[in-house]
């Protein structure tokens, strides 16, 4: 009986697939349903299923985790390890890690690694069980934790031994009573995915606790406005900043999306006195933004970390500590940000897919895992707390233990001490951009090879390190004349 049921079976499915080929064969193409094949690659599969959302919904889609593009190439810049021009460190010698945020500050932040949980807010993105474990997480590793745009949630306030807050475009965290109990306040104008868009929660997706902890009214909507209430110029935000280092004493910082204009808005940083500078790029996270803030916005963040350090060493800030965020989820990233200049870096996307973990299989094949952390996902129940304290601990430690060992294998003793000097690119376009030598061409004929390609070109390619007035040119890297047009 089974064998006959095996053969009919067999047979069934051997018709359905000749016929279905002789179909793909023999009708118009017009007609044929391998049209759908062809059509999905020419639009993408992501913009066919967005396109048809819109569609329907008549509004953008709002797209979780920030865009799927790759903008920033951290795949094409390598570590150099040493031998003999440098030893590697002794592995009897512990590597340093810790890192002031704010040095000049009358309260520095000080921080054990140089990884911090990124802002994403209690109630505009995340419930109060995953807000408990990236508090209680970064506390047990020595770190810091953001609210993101939000109010004082009293239980992410005591799991934190060090928490940033967010002086918000909402309102919900500007008032003295709670700034004044925060370890750092950072300015936010903007984020790398979503720019400075105004935002809206509808007041029937608000819960009580929500309320309360973002003071609104029964019925109230929750707004995120465009502007920072208040600061309709540059010279109110001045005011602002050094208002709230004079009544707190904790670190100030602002923090922007990503831009070309970055040299302009960090100009007025500094003139405002910030004590720290926050640059998100455009592969930043967000609960949710529509897909052309996350994928048509901005600068990719290995660009505007190089910048913004290449800028804040120009104007003799190096009090002014910089941070790096957006689309940083590997323990290569963060340590290339801080080769690259940053002072230490966020990552949030990363950090919630280390915390729920071995959780995932709570929520698929039937529900995303994000559901367990989303504030407005009917799983967050089913978020154990312990369990993922545990995981992005484990995460956190294991990441900086991977830094570690770079750290031995350059000569390395802090995790400071890397420079641009320590990094090669792959790409020819890459190391001008990021002051960062070429990987297929030794280090005593960088500078034949550009002079080589700008007697071809007919220009001299930008070179900006050594070239801009009070940034040290670099080893290989000194300006000479295009005296040879070849290589030998």
């Amino acid at each position: 009986m089974f064998k006959w049921i095996s053969n009919m079976v067999h047979k069934a499915i051997d018709e359905a697939v000749d016929k279905g080929v002789e179909r793909l064969i023999r009708d118009q193409y017009i007609e044929n349903v391998f049209e759908l094949v062809t059509g999905t690659k020419k639009v993408g599969a992501i913009n066919l299923v967005e396109n048809v959302m819109r569609a329907s919904q008549g509004k953008p889609p709002g797209r979780p985790l920030g865009s799927h593009l790759h903008f920033s190439p951290w795949e094409k810049l390598l570590f150099n390890p040493v031998h003999l021009t440098t030893f590697p460190t002794p592995d009897t010698e512990a590597i340093s890690t810790s890192v002031v945020i704010g040095r000049r500050a009358k309260k520095p932040l000080e921080i054990s690694i140089p990884i911090m949980i990124a802002a994403m807010s209690y109630g505009g993105a995340l419930s109060k069980h995953a807000k408990i474990a990236l508090a209680r997480a970064a506390s047990m590793v020595g770190t810091a934790t953001n609210t993101g745009e939000a109010g004082l949630m009293e239980e992410e306030r005591k799991e934190a031994k060090l928490l940033i807050g967010q002086y918000n475009r909402g309102g919900w965290l500007n008032q003295p009573e709670q700034y004044k109990r925060l370890d750092a306040i950072e300015i936010q104008l903007g984020q790398g995915a979503q720019g400075s868009s105004p935002q809206r929660a509808k007041a029937e997706k608000i819960g009580p606790e929500y309320r309360e902890v973002f003071g609104l009214e029964e019925g109230e909507d929750a707004v995120i406005h465009s502007r920072l209430p208040g600061v309709d110029t540059k010279e109110q935000f001045i005011a602002l900043v050094r208002r709230l280092q004079d009544e707190t004493g904790v670190p100030v910082g602002l923090k922007i999306a990503a831009t070309h204009l970055l040299e302009q808005e960090l100009s007025i940083a500094l003139e405002a006195g910030v004590d720290f500078v926050t640059v998100d790029g455009a592969e930043g996270g967000t609960h949710a933004a529509a897909p052309i803030l996350e994928d048509d916005l901005g600068l990719p963040t290995m660009f505007a970390v190089r910048r913004a350090a290449r800028f804040l060493s120009s104007q003799g800030a190096k009090d002014v500590s910089l941070i790096a965020a957006g689309g940083l989820v590997t323990p290569g990233h963060f340590l290339k940000a801080l080769a690259l200049g940053a002072d230490a870096v966020y990552t949030g996307t990363a950090a919630l897919v280390a915390m729920i973990g071995d959780q995932m299989t709570e929520a698929i094949p039937f529900e995303p895992p994000v559901d367990l952390v989303i504030y407005s996902s009917k799983m967050t129940d089913a978020l154990d707390i312990d369990r993922s304290v545990t995981n992005l601990t484990n995460f956190l430690n294991a990441c900086v233990h991977e830094m570690e060992l770079i750290a031995y294998s350059t000569g390395k003793t802090h995790l400071s001490q890397f420079t641009v000097q320590d990094l090669c690119a792959l790409d020819p376009f890459l190391a001008p951009a990021l002051d960062v030598e070429l990987g297929f061409i030794s280090t005593a004929d960088q500078a034949k090879y550009y002079a080589a390609l700008a007697a071809g070109a007919g220009t001299t390619p930008r070179r900006e390190q050594g070239l801009l007035d009070g940034v040290k040119p670099q080893a290989g890297e000194t300006p000479q004349e295009p005296a040879e047009p070849t290589l030998h």
